[in-house]
């Protein structure tokens, strides 16, 4: 039969078939590419895992990072989930589960996990290898670049930008511009406060501010910047019950902090439960029964003991099923252990008795093992330290105090050797023991960090002197007539005077400054010139203003003593138990004594003793010493400037002398009277600033 190609028969056909052709390529497109398994696996000190895509990628893919709880999000555009499942349990190392999820035409993994550590991502054919560093206590970074993210020292980056917001739902939002995205990023909470640090950073004089935003009406109440040394530290401030989350997009960093919400219908308004809620209802219900309906409910597969026996009767509504599950267990005196996906459930005193048999053949299997002898480069702690920590044999400063039973970090059987000319630490062991042993010489061989210690201090004096006194004499003439008289009758006798002084009190030294006085005077004679009246006013005003300022500086490392002085030692004679005499010799020198810790803030604790003595009056014993000391300790910021003590000294005179009953008539009483007025001050002033030394070369 022939068809006409313009009949509706034909129509129809034509517009069917390029329906299916539409419908055809359209599946196709959609099933390009898909995730079509997940694994993982353990090399070494990294766990892999593996993604399999039915076409390879073509380039890697955008993510962030989560630190609480610690995630690693992975987002793949334009994939399908193939995988026939969303959640992927491992239980492998760091590596807790796997979720995978499809949203329109993207999909999502989610690696959950049980601490926050690094990834590197590789293409590798079909595959995407994603590498987690199993390394502890390791700041999260992406790597959003081709190939693996290298491991290398970086420059330090200055922070770009810092921001605060309010979320939709009362939550404050820290925004961060850390203008690279390979920053360390390190998310603790020390007490009310959340501190951020960020590794190989800078901080700019702009950005070196404290935030007040508790107007916000946030769980936040400030946000305080500050550098501290190579790494930048953000501490947030908050009040009240609150819960924090951070995560990591390109070169952003987000911390979020929202009041912690109670839920009215939880048993117990407790933290810690985060299973989905069920509702439980029974009455007279069996407790094994019981059981199988939570492992139903979670998907854990669970075995009870043959001794888990009883019933209850309980009314549970819209609670976490492992609050539900910690309910029923301490009802009926039940413990539970993990193993993977497998709960085991057993009364305590079964699990309890056979954790103690598994611990004693544990104990018996290492006092079988076999020894193995490892050696161990230390660059900064010192070999006989460590060994004092190992074995437990020092004190406090070789890693703990108390006795060797207490701090013995070996097995009975372990020994360790310290080599003090290449600092080198051997330690036999077993091979458990030994992989400890490493752990702890990794946390301890660092460098330790160095405080630079600037003292000032300043004396400043300031004298003022002022005297006024007077001379009231007179005199007589008389003439000498040995010379005879001129050719013309007239005597060539002379006239000469006596004169003393009747009032005698001129102006002193005022202040002990060694000037004179200055002085007027006035001769006063009759008509005959045969008597005559002295008057002479002397007046001294002197002012003097003095300052001396010592300024001693050490560099020491955190918690060690350190000890600068500058001075002299002045010798005496000392009576020995002979009965001779020695030479002995007394300091008198300007000291600086101090101690400083470093605290996790990166404050600065300061235990000093600083003194400036020098040489005084002498003595019929030696030479007396004029001491000035103080000895205290304080809390300094990093950087900052603080008074540790001072003295202030205010010697205030004034003298009068006088002539009896003349001096004390009303203004003709000055000239019979001499005042002086000295006022001396003196001020000491003691300035501490530490400053935490960024590279250990770091000049004064």
């Amino acid at each position: 039969m022939k068809i006409c190609p313009r009949s509706p028969s034909a129509l129809r056909l034509r517009r069917w078939i390029g329906v299916a052709l539409v419908s055809l390529l359209s599946m196709t497109a959609q099933a390009q590419n898909a995730i079509e398994a997940v694994t993982s696996t353990a090399r070494a000190d990294v766990e892999l895992v593996r993604i399999d895509f039915t076409h390879p990628l073509t380039a890697l893919p955008t993510g962030f990072v989560v630190q609480e709880p610690a995630r690693i999000a992975l987002d793949f555009p334009g994939v399908t989930n193939a995988v026939g499942r969303s959640a992927i349990e491992f239980n492998l190392g760091n590596l807790r589960t796997a979720n995978v999820v499809q949203a329109g035409e993207r999909s999502r993994v989610v690696l959950n996990l049980k601490r926050a550590t690094t990834y590197q991502a590789e293409i590798q054919g079909r595959s995407l290898l994603v590498s987690l560093q199993s390394g502890a206590g390791q700041p999260p970074r992406t790597s959003p670049g081709a190939g693996f993210a290298e491991g290398r020292e970086r420059e330090v980056t200055p922070l770009q930008d810092i921001d605060f917001r309010r979320g939709g739902d009362g939550a404050g939002r820290v925004l961060i511009a850390m203008g690279s995205s390979q920053l360390g990023v390190d998310v603790r909470r020390q007490g009310p406060a959340l501190v951020v640090e960020f590794t190989r950073a800078s901080l700019p004089e702009a950005l070196r501010r404290r935030l007040d935003v508790s107007d916000f009406g946030t769980a936040v109440e400030s946000v305080a910047a500050q550098q501290m040394g190579d790494r930048v530290r953000l501490t947030i401030n908050s009040h009240g019950d609150w819960e924090q989350s951070a995560y990591q997009t390109d070169e952003q960093f987000v911390v979020e902090v929202r009041p912690r919400k109670t839920d009215p219908g939880k048993l117990t308004q407790g933290t810690g439960y985060t299973g989905e809620k069920l509702t439980l209802n029974f009455q007279n219900v069996e407790v094994r029964a019981l059981l199988q309906v939570i492992a139903d409910f979670t998907g854990f597969n669970v075995v009870t003991s043959d001794t888990v026996s009883g019933v209850l009767t309980l009314r549970l509504k819209d609670v976490p099923w492992d609050q539900a599950l910690e309910v029923i267990l301490q009802a009926k005196n039940l413990g539970l252990r993990k193993n993977g996906s497998v709960l085991w459930i057993a009364p305590r005193d079964e699990i309890n008795a056979k954790e103690k048999i598994e611990l004693e053949a544990l104990a018996t299997l290492e006092n079988l093992a076999a020894l193995r002898t490892q050696s161990f480069q230390l660059n900064y702690a010192k070999a006989a330290t460590v060994v004092q920590s190992l074995t437990g044999a020092g004190s406090a400063g070789g890693g703990g105090g108390g006795g060797a039973s207490a701090t013995r970090l070996l097995s009975t059987r372990g020994s360790a050797m310290a080599e003090v000319r290449t600092n080198q630490l051997f330690v036999t062991d077993t091979p458990v023991r030994l992989a400890e042993v490493t752990e702890l010489i990794r946390k301890l061989d660092v460098p330790v960090r160095q405080v630079l210690i600037e003292a000032r201090i300043v004396e400043a004096s300031d004298t003022f002197g002022k005297s006024l006194g007077v001379k009231l004499g007179g005199g007589a003439s008389g003439k000498n007539s040995s010379f005879g008289t001129s050719p013309t009758g007239t005597s060539n006798a002379f006239t000469s005077y006596t004169s003393s002084n009747f009032v005698n009190l001129p102006a002193g030294d005022a202040g002990g400054t060694g000037s004179s006085a200055g002085a007027f005077s006035l001769s006063l004679f009759n008509s005959s010139f045969t008597r005559m009246l002295n008057l002479e006013i002397s007046a001294l005003e002197a002012e003097g203003k003095g300052r001396l300022v010592s300024s001693p500086r050490v560099v020491t490392a955190d918690q060690t003593k350190a000890l600068i002085e500058q001075g002299e030692e002045i010798p005496y004679q000392q009576a020995t138990s002979s009965g001779a005499t020695s030479i002995s010799f007394r300091k008198a020198v300007l000291k600086l004594e101090v101690t400083p810790q470093i605290t996790p803030e990166g404050n600065i604790i300061l235990t000093l003793d600083v003194s400036k003595d020098t040489r005084g009056v002498s003595t019929s014993a030696g030479p007396a010493i004029n001491t000035k000391h103080v000895q205290t300790e304080v809390l300094v910021e990093n950087g900052g400037t603080v008074v540790i003590g001072g003295i202030f000294e205010l010697t205030e005179t004034n003298d009068e002398s006088r002539v009896p009953v003349l001096g004390e008539v009303p203004y003709l009483g000055a000239l019979f009277r001499s005042r002086e007025r000295v006022v001396n001050k003196v001020e000491m002033l003691v300035f501490i600033t530490p400053k935490m030394i960024a590279r250990p070369n770091a000049a004064l």
